[in-house]
């Protein structure tokens, strides 16, 4: 079973810049496609990023071009750097872990952390 723990978010200013960290455990996190999410409030939860087990990449049109996600294989851990922060970027930021492609980390999932708050505001 997936086991994750999010970390780094916090408060930040319009244009500053937060890494988001993202343990994992309880798979092999090497051959696993990851996602970051984010709920906003009195919204749904919407993918992010995601980056397959060989490193391919996929963007929300939203957050193209200031964010990036990447991952470490040797500490089972995923990262979300956000640059260029906005007010609308605001949100819990959520990962998960599917065996399967970029594709399939639209489809739900039956667990989730407990994420990490990202406020944006001056």
């Amino acid at each position: 079973q997936v086991q994750v723990v999010e970390s780094g978010g916090g408060l930040v200013q319009p244009g500053g810049s937060l890494r988001l960290s993202c343990a994992v455990s309880g798979i092999i996190f090497s051959i696993y496609t990851m996602g970051w999410y984010r709920q906003a409030p009195g919204k749904q939860r919407e993918l992010v990023a995601a980056i397959s087990g060989g490193g391919s990449t996929n963007y929300a049109d939203s957050v193209k071009g200031r964010f990036t996600i990447s991952k470490d294989n040797a500490k089972n851990t995923v990262y979300l750097q956000m640059n260029s922060l906005k007010p609308e970027d605001t949100a819990v930021y959520y990962c998960n872990a599917r065996a399967g492609t970029i594709e399939t980390m639209q489809y739900s999932f039956p667990n989730w952390g407990q994420g990490t708050q990202v406020t944006v505001s001056s």
